[in-house]
């Protein structure tokens, strides 16, 4: 950021990304026993480009939701910064390195965690693996006891690190997890769907671990999820991503401006009321008992919302945006519509 005095330039971003694509030639297998002995000599192939010229760029200690349906290319975009996988075009630098080179030093800089894979060894007590990590990242002994200690206390699981690992459940696998990718205090985190199968309590325990962890130690942290309760409670920017290419890239308030032209009037009436009383409106609305929900148009509320008081016995009424699942979805389609139209002849 620049001072008054236009001295100083603006910190390097932690990650940057330039038209980053990645392809996959897929072979299909042929059906009937003819075409089976003919692909032995001729597979029949086809080019599936799971990432289409990404570029962005993430500063240090932003939260990140990375949005997209499956197969959108949210997975290889977390592969490729991490390393794991090499590009086919495009560049990317994470704290100044190229991931896919592997460097040492950028390995102890970064962690991944995905949430349908384990890096906790099945068969043995989370506090063999976290010792595993010590020896792999070098980390002194008091400061990995004191690292340790402050994790598990925070996420409740002290008890839990000495049982087996396969004894445990989901829940309880992914704190575990968690402090294992964290133990090396990394400067950059990347979640693939870390809440993906966890109930309510253990989604909640979570969020309150990863806010108060990436606020301490200003970490910059992409996540991945298919849960709009993730992105509510940590994130404050996000990037939709479909067919491989970004949709959308910015703050979740401007998502709602940008994306809905109504808002959602619930109101709880005193009794069950009558189709042809919400007709006059002109709203599309949902009627479950008391209760009616009506879609009006943002422009529309101030001068709407008092006629519908005058004219019905309400108890409670209540003014919100559409919900983030349904805005999200419906840049899904969006996306899934622009990918459809350019494979048409």
């Amino acid at each position: 950021m620049h001072n008054s005095s236009g001295s100083e330039s603006a910190p390097a971003p932690t990650i940057t990304v330039a038209n980053l694509a990645k392809d996959y030639r897929v072979y299909d297998k042929p059906e009937g026993l003819r075409a089976s002995i003919t692909s032995l000599f001729h597979r029949p192939s086809r080019l599936v480009e799971a990432l289409r010229g990404v570029s962005l760029s993430v500063a240090r200690g932003e939260f990140v939701a990375l949005l997209g349906p499956n197969g959108a290319g949210k997975t290889t975009f977390l592969k490729l910064l991490s390393g794991i996988i090499t590009p086919s075009r495009g560049t990317a630098h994470v704290l100044g390195y190229v991931p896919w080179e592997r460097a040492n030093d950028f390995r102890r800089r970064f962690a991944l965690v995905m949430g349908q894979r384990n890096q906790l060894w099945w068969d043995l007590p989370a506090a063999e693996s976290f010792r595993l990590h010590k020896e792999i990242y070098r980390i002194d002994t008091p400061r990995f006891e004191r690292t340790r200690d402050e994790l598990v206390d925070l996420l409740g699981v002290r008890k839990l690190i000495l049982q087996p690992v396969r004894e445990l459940s989901l829940g309880e696998r992914m704190k575990l997890e968690l402090v294992a990718a964290l133990l090396h205090e990394p400067e950059v985190l990347f979640l693939d769907e870390p809440t993906i199968g966890l109930d309510v309590v253990a989604q909640h325990t979570l969020h309150t671990f990863l806010s108060h962890i990436q606020a301490e130690r200003q970490m910059t942290v992409i996540l991945t999820t298919h849960y709009m309760k993730d992105v509510a409670a940590l994130c404050k920017r996000a990037v939709v991503i479909t067919g491989g290419s970004i949709l959308y890239d910015g703050s979740l308030e401007q998502i709602v401006d940008r994306f809905t032209t109504h808002k959602v009037v619930t109101l709880d009436l005193e009794g069950t009321p009558e189709p042809s009383q919400m007709d006059r409106f002109g709203f599309p609305y949902e009627i479950r008992g008391p209760q009616v929900k009506l879609r009006i148009d943002r422009q529309r509320i101030a001068d709407v919302l008092p006629e519908i008081l005058r004219s019905q016995q309400i108890r409670d009424v209540s003014v919100e945006d559409v919900p983030l699942e349904e805005i999200v979805a419906e840049l899904f389609r969006v996306g899934a519509d622009r990918q459809a139209a350019e494979v048409r002849p």
